[in-house]
């Protein structure tokens, strides 16, 4: 009762507030020993990626982080191991927004590396004016779908190969305000609202999220979708100051906001379904309101388009395995 008071409670539940009374109720336990898995974590050089990736090398996994500075991408490295006693630790180098740099990344992974136990899609952005990508695309979409779209799809014949195996999108509770405009999903008409933008993102990495759940239902494959709250992040200050500056005081620190990316990729009740929207350990409705609901075109007009953009095709009737 007391989780879905702050669960319906929006400050309350999205807050440090709301983290510190649920966390009460959680066990240690949960957060079995990691040893022999690895773990590869976008966007980690700082917020919810660093904390995510420092807690996976805490319960003793080989971790990757991915970063697009290789400076940056090495303090990061150094701050983990000092902070975890982990020296298994290494950066790739990939920009997500930059398709021809995920292909070679994931091309270099699978080649470098024997198994991927959990996949933590976690970088984004939020931009405020409209940019595009390398690749001539909206850049906030390049970064936290279509990069990711790519890099999941040419990643899960390895996570097939290792599992079971998890997949943990990293959305936003904003992804409540907003319903998939599949019909402009670069934001190119009308102007450009780039908060409205980044959560119709987070909108869509839920969406692909239940997608991907349903295509790896039968190869030991689970996919899960979460948002962190408000996380007191490098990100959320550059993006949304306003924001940051009248709730700085309420804000998670990383390392709450990261909890559940962590709990989703160890413990063992995730394990045992897919396709969920999580938060604070608990599983979540999608819609809160009626008008952010998509139709199943919707659904399959976004994974024709994510194809289409970043050139990977699903082949109907086959396996990730034998594509």
């Amino acid at each position: 009762m007391i989780d879905t008071i702050l669960d319906r409670t929006v400050i309350a539940g999205c807050t440090s507030v709301g983290y510190r009374i649920r966390r009460g109720m959680w066990s240690p336990a949960d957060l079995p020993c990691l040893d022999g898995k690895v773990v590869l974590v976008t966007g980690a050089t700082s917020g919810l990626g660093l904390a995510a990736a420092e807690g996976f090398a805490r319960l003793g996994a080989a971790v990757w982080l991915l970063a697009r500075s290789e400076e940056r991408g090495e303090r990061a490295r150094l701050q983990i191991v000092a902070r975890s006693g982990n020296r298994d630790v290494q950066v790739g180098l990939c920009d997500l927004a930059d398709l021809k740099a995920v292909r070679r990344f994931a091309e270099r992974f699978s080649a470098d590396v024997s198994r991927l136990d959990v996949l933590v899609n976690n970088a984004g952005a939020l931009l405020g004016a409209r940019t595009l990508s390398v690749d001539g695309i909206e850049l906030t979409f390049a970064t936290n779908v279509l990069g990711p779209f790519l890099l999941t799809n040419l990643l899960t014949p390895l996570l097939e190969k290792s599992a079971p195996a998890r997949i943990i999108n990293v959305s936003s509770g904003g992804m409540y305000t907003q319903r998939i405009h599949v019909e402009d999903l670069q934001s190119a008409h009308g102007e450009f609202d780039g908060a409205a933008a980044y959560a119709r993102t987070k909108r869509a990495e839920v969406i692909l999220t239940e997608q991907w759940a349903e295509r790896l239902a039968e190869v030991g494959v689970v996919v899960h979708a979460m948002h962190p709250g408000w996380a007191d992040t490098p990100g959320l200050e550059s993006s949304l100051p306003r924001f940051y500056g009248a709730t700085r005081w309420l804000l998670r620190t990383p390392r709450e906001g990261a909890d559940t990316i962590v709990w989703l990729g160890a413990a063992p009740e995730p394990a045992r379904c897919s396709g969920g929207f999580w938060h604070d350990r608990r599983e979540r409705p999608t819609h809160r309101l009626p008008w952010t609901k998509e139709t199943s075109e919707d659904r399959e007009r976004l994974w024709a388009e994510c194809e289409r953009l970043s050139g990977w095709q699903d082949i109907p009737g086959t396996t990730p395995s034998n594509r």
